[in-house]
């Protein structure tokens, strides 16, 4: 199954979070609760874990980058799924 990660919303007044580090890199798998990302705010930082298992087949938003909440920020899925509805 195709999961689609996006940056969390972490508080009500979080409109945006800074993609700080990737703590997995695309080919790696992943198991529900590891941790794939670190999120960085003007608040707090936090350690982001995976919600699915599977294959972390693309990033989408480097690190550094700050976006949006609900941007999708990488994808995860079988090894030979197809994601291209995803992208």
């Amino acid at each position: 199954m195709v999961t689609v990660v996006s940056m969390p919303k972490m508080g009500i007044t979080m409109k945006e979070g800074k993609l700080a580090e990737w703590l997995v890199k695309e080919g790696d798998t992943v198991n529900e609760e590891d941790a794939l990302f670190v999120v960085a705010t003007d608040k707090l930082t936090n350690e982001i874990e995976a919600e699915a298992f599977g294959v972390v087949r693309k990033i989408l938003v480097q690190a550094g980058e700050t976006v949006p909440c609900q941007t999708p920020l990488a994808i995860i899925a079988d090894a030979d799924e197809d994601i291209s509805e995803a992208l």
